[in-house]
C-alpha cells in the first residue's frame, strides 16, 4: 500500500511548491546548483555528485522512484528546497508540472539497504533509490538538515508573527536578525554534530566487528589507528560545537546593550529633530509678532502693553499652525527644505518688509485676481472661453471589456530581459487604444497652458508647466494593460480646434526602436512637441518603462521655451498578484528663455514610508537659484502651489545635507483630476477623453488609428478575431521590413546610397537646444486634411 499510494504525490501541495518556486525562476534567483554542465545533476546513470552540498537551501538530483509494479523505478528529477521534497519527470518540467511534493517537517526518513531511501508523511510513502551508496548519503544527510530546519521553523512560526509594535520590530531587527541567523547555524551545527556522533558510532562498530575478524596482524594495527582517528574526529566536532555556542551566547549577552545603546542614540535624535522644528516655528511666531507690533517704526525704547500682547497672540496661534506646517523630503541634487505657512494678514500689512520675497508683494497672491485659482476647475463638459463653438457631443461609452483568463506568466516566462515591444503579445493584454493615443492623453488638462498663457511672471507661468507635466500621470494610475504598439507610418489626429482650441497630430516614425512624434498647435498661444522613444524592460517581478526624449513647450506671445523629459513608470507585481503601477524619479523643467528651473521628485512607493503615497514636490527658482514657489501634491490627485515670502537656512539633516526653511502664504490647487466615468472599471478605467480618442470620425488618414482594424475589433469584444487580425497587421509590416531590408543591400552593391523609411509628416533635425537629433513636424498634414488628398499615405493597414 505504501508504494501504491506514491501513485498519488501530485495533490494541491506540489501545486502549492510550483507556485513557491516560480518568483525564483521569473528573477533567476535560484542557484546554478547542477553538478555538471547542461544542467544535469548528479544520482541518475550520468553520473556526478548532487547538485548542491548538503545544508545549502536548495538540493537538487535524479534519483529513481518506485512507481508500481508494471513500471517499477523511473528516473525523476528531485528538489529539495524550503523543507519541501518535490519531484518532476524531467528539469524542464519545474516551470510548469509539479508531479508531486513531500513536507519533511513531519515526514519520517529511513533506509531500507545500501541505496534506498524510504520517505513517509501520513498516507504517502516515497521508495527512492540512488546510483550509489555515497550519492544515499548525501541525499540522507541533505533531508535530515532539511527536517530539522523545517520543524524549527514550524515551531518559530508563532514567534514571528509580529506581536510586538512596529517600531520596537524595527528598532530590534539590526540586532536580532544577525543573531537570529547564527543562532539558525548554530542548530545547523547541531544537527551535523548529531549526524557525525551517528555515523561515527555506526563506523566504529564497524571496524570493532573487522577487528574480531582474523585478518593479517598490520591490517589490524591499521584498523585500530582508522578507530582512533574517528574518535578524535568526534571529539573534536563535539568541541567546535561547543566553542560556537559560547560566541552565541556572549553574542546575545553583549546584544542587549547593544540594543539599549542604539535606542538610547535613536531617541536622542529623534528629540534634536523636534526641538529644531519648534525652534522653526517659534522663530515664525516671533517674526510674524514684531512685525504686528505698534511701536516699533517709532523706535522707542519702550514696549507697551500691546506688543506684548501681539507676542501672546502670536504663541497662541503657533498652535492653530503646526497643522498647517508641511515638511518635505529632500531631493537627491537639492538641498531639504521645510515650508512653515505664514499668516498672510501680517504680511499684507508690512509686504516692503518682507525679507526674501518672492517678486512683487504678497497682495499680488490675491486668490481673486491672480492667475491663481483655487476653485475646482471646469469639468471636461463645460465650454471654457468665449471664442470657441459649442463642443461636439461625443460618447461616453464603450463596450464592457469581456471577461477574458490567460496565464501571463506562460507567455512571460521566455521573455526575461527583453524589450517589450519584441515580446508577442496578445491583445488579451492590451486596451484598445494606441501608443499614439496614449501620447495625445498628455493634453486632457489642456487648460493648465491655457491659464499659464496669461501669466506675466515667467516664475507663474513655470508652476502651470509643473502642474502640467504631472497631470499626464493622473490617467496611468489604473491602466495596468498595455496599449497597442502602432505600427510604422500609423498616424492620430485629434482635431478639436473649434471646440478646445488647439489641435495635435502623432506618426509612429521609426518601429525599432518603438519612436513617435507628436506635435500640437493651440490658438491660444503655445505650441507643444514632442519625440518620444520607449524602452522598456521586463524584471521578472516588474515591468520598467523608461520614456526617452524631451518634451518642448513654446509661449508665442512671450517666446518663454521650457523642456523636460518624462519619469520611470514601472509596473509591479507582474506574475503573482494584482498590477499596479508606481513613477518615480525626477524631472527638470527649465525656461531657456529666462533660465528659470523647477525641480519636481517623484517619490517612489515604499511600504515603510510615512510619506503620502504617490507624493510629488518641488520648488520653482529663477536664474539666480532664489526660489519663488513649493509645489506639493500627487501625481494622481492633485498639485498645490504655494508662495515663498521667506527663506533661511535650518539645521542639517541626518544624510548631511542642509535644510531651508521656506516661508509660505496658502498653498492654492493649480489641478486636480476629473472624476472617472460611472462605470469606469468596466471600460479600462478610461476618462472621460479617452472614451472619445477611437472614437470614429470621418476625414481622417487612411493611416489613423481609429482604422486599425485590431484595435477595433478588440473594442467591441471580440477579442479572438482581433489576435488573427494583429499577427496579419504584424506579419505585413515584416514583410515591408523585410523588402526594405533587401533593397538597402541592392543598393549597397551597386554602390548607391538608400535613405531607408522617411516619416510622412516629420522630418529630422537637430534640436537647437538640446542637440538631439528629433523628429519636428513640417506641415502639410491638415492641408492634406482640407483637400481629402492622401495619396502620399501607405497602405498599412
Amino acid at each position: 500500500m505504501g508504494k501504491a499510494a506514491a501513485l498519488c504525490g501530485g495533490g494541491t501541495r506540489g501545486l502549492v511548491s510550483l507556485l513557491s518556486a516560480v518568483p525564483c525562476l521569473a528573477c533567476h534567483e535560484l542557484p546554478a546548483m547542477s553538478g555538471e554542465p547542461g544542467g544535469r545533476g548528479g544520482g541518475g546513470p550520468a553520473g556526478g555528485p548532487p547538485a548542491a552540498p548538503p545544508g545549502s537551501d536548495t538540493y537538487k538530483g535524479w534519483l529513481f522512484k518506485w512507481t508500481n509494479y508494471l513500471k517499477g523505478y523511473q528516473r525523476r528529477w528531485f528538489v529539495l528546497s524550503n523543507g519541501l521534497l518535490s519531484y518532476y519527470r524531467t528539469q524542464a518540467e519545474m516551470a510548469h508540472t509539479c508531479r508531486g511534493t513531500i513536507n519533511l517537517s513531519t515526514a519520517h526518513i529511513d533506509t531500507e539497504d545500501s541505496c534506498n531511501i524510504v520517505l513517509s508523511n501520513g498516507g504517502r510513502t516515497y521508495h527512492l533509490k540512488a546510483n550509489s551508496e555515497v550519492e544515499r548519503q548525501r541525499w540522507v544527510t541533505a533531508l535530515e538538515l532539511a527536517k530539522a530546519k523545517a520543524i524549527r521553523m514550524r515551531n518559530n512560526q508563532s514567534d514571528d508573527s509580529g506581536d510586538e509594535e512596529p517600531a520596537s520590530q524595527s528598532d530590534k531587527s539590526e540586532l536580532h536578525g544577525p543573531l537570529k541567523t547564527l543562532s539558525s547555524k548554530l542548530e545547523d551545527l547541531s544537527t551535523c554534530n548529531e549526524l557525525i556522533a551517528k555515523h561515527g558510532a555506526a563506523l566504529q562498530r564497524s571496524l570493532s566487528e573487522l577487528e574480531n575478524l582474523r585478518l593479517p596482524a598490520d591490517s589490524g594495527e591499521k584498523i585500530k589507528a582508522v578507530n582512533e582517528r574517528a574518535t578524535l574526529f568526534r571529539i573534536t566536532s563535539n568541541a567546535m560545537i561547543n566553542a560556537c555556542r559560547d560566541f552565541l551566547d556572549l553574542a546575545e549577552s553583549h546584544s542587549r546593550k547593544w540594543q539599549r545603546l542604539l535606542q538610547h542614540e535613536r531617541e536622542q535624535r529623534i528629540r534634536l529633530e523636534e526641538t529644531i522644528e519648534q525652534l522653526a516655528k517659534q522663530h515664525n511666531s516671533l517674526e510674524r509678532a514684531c512685525r504686528g507690533a505698534p511701536g516699533l517704526a517709532s523706535g522707542t525704547a519702550s514696549i507697551s502693553s500691546t506688543a506684548k500682547g501681539s507676542v501672546q497672540s502670536a504663541k497662541g496661534e503657533a498652535s492653530d499652525e503646526d497643522e498647517e506646517t508641511e515638511y518635505f523630503d529632500a531631493m537627491e541634487d537639492a538641498p531639504a527644505f521645510i515650508t512653515v505657512t505664514a499668516d498672510p494678514k501680517h504680511h499684507r500689512r508690512s509686504g516692503s518688509n518682507l525679507s526674501g520675497a518672492s517678486e512683487g508683494h504678497p497682495e499680488d497672491w490675491n486668490l481673486e485676481d491672480s492667475v491663481f485659482e483655487s476653485s475646482n476647475q471646469s469639468s471636461y463638459n463645460e465650454s471654457t472661453g468665449k471664442d470657441l463653438l459649442p463642443r461636439k457631443r461625443r460618447r461616453s461609452r464603450i463596450p464592457d471589456k469581456p471577461n477574458y483568463s490567460l496565464n501571463l506568466w506562460s507567455i512571460m516566462k521566455n521573455c526575461i530581459g527583453k524589450e517589450l515591444s519584441k515580446i508577442p503579445m496578445p491583445v488579451n493584454f492590451n486596451e484598445p487604444l494606441s501608443m499614439l493615443q496614449r501620447l495625445t492623453e498628455d493634453l486632457e488638462y489642456h487648460e493648465l497652458l491655457d491659464k499659464a498663457v496669461k501669466c506675466e511672471s515667467s516664475t507663474e507661468q513655470m508652476c502651470f508647466v509643473a502642474a502640467f507635466s504631472v497631470s499626464s500621470y493622473s490617467t496611468t494610475v489604473h491602466r495596468t494593460a498595455k496599449p497597442f504598439n502602432p505600427l510604422l507610418g500609423e498616424t492620430y489626429e485629434l482635431d478639436r480646434l473649434e471646440e478646445l482650441g488647439f489641435r495635435s497630430l502623432c506618426e509612429q516614425v521609426s518601429h525599432h526602436p518603438p519612436a513617435a512624434a507628436h506635435h500640437v498647435y493651440s490658438r491660444r498661444g503655445w505650441t507643444l512637441w514632442q519625440d518620444i522613444t520607449i524602452s522598456s524592460k521586463f524584471r521578472g517581478k516588474y515591468l520598467s518603462i523608461m520614456p526617452l526624449g524631451a518634451i518642448h513647450l513654446e509661449f508665442h506671445s512671450s517666446g518663454n521655451h521650457y523642456v523636460w523629459r518624462k519619469v520611470t513608470s514601472t509596473v509591479h507585481n507582474i506574475i503573482v498578484g494584482k498590477l499596479w503601477i508606481d513613477q518615480s524619479g525626477e524631472i527638470e523643467i527649465v525656461n531657456h528663455k529666462s533660465k528659470d528651473k523647477c525641480q519636481l521628485k517623484f517619490t517612489p512607493y515604499s511600504y515603510f514610508s510615512r510619506d503620502v503615497p504617490r507624493k510629488v514636490t518641488g520648488v520653482v527658482s529663477d536664474a539666480d537659484g532664489k526660489a519663488h514657489y513649493v509645489m506639493s501634491g500627487t501625481w494622481d490627485e492633485k498639485m498645490e502651489c504655494s508662495k515663498i515670502v521667506h527663506s533661511s537656512h535650518g539645521s542639517t539633516s541626518t544624510e548631511g545635507k542642509q535644510k531651508t526653511v521656506y516661508q509660505t502664504l496658502s498653498p492654492k490647487v493649480l489641478w486636480r483630476k476629473y472624476p472617472l466615468p460611472e462605470n469606469a472599471e468596466n471600460m479600462y478605467f478610461f476618462s472621460e477623453l479617452a472614451l472619445t480618442l477611437n472614437e470614429p470620425e470621418e476625414r481622417v488618414a487612411p493611416t489613423d488609428s481609429r482604422l486599425r482594424p485590431d484595435q477595433r475589433l478588440m473594442e467591441s469584444g471580440r477579442w479572438d478575431e482581433a489576435n488573427v487580425e494583429k499577427q496579419r497587421l504584424e506579419e505585413k509590416q515584416r514583410a515591408v521590413r523585410r523588402r526594405r531590408e533587401a533593397e538597402a543591400v541592392e543598393a549597397l552593391e551597386e554602390g548607391k546610397d538608400y535613405e531607408g523609411y522617411i516619416p510622412l509628416w516629420f522630418e529630422r533635425k537637430v534640436d537647437a537646444v538640446t542637440g538631439e537629433l528629433i523628429c519636428v513636424y513640417k506641415g502639410g498634414y491638415w492641408e492634406a486634411k482640407d483637400k481629402q488628398d492622401w495619396s502620399v499615405c501607405p497602405d498599412i493597414f
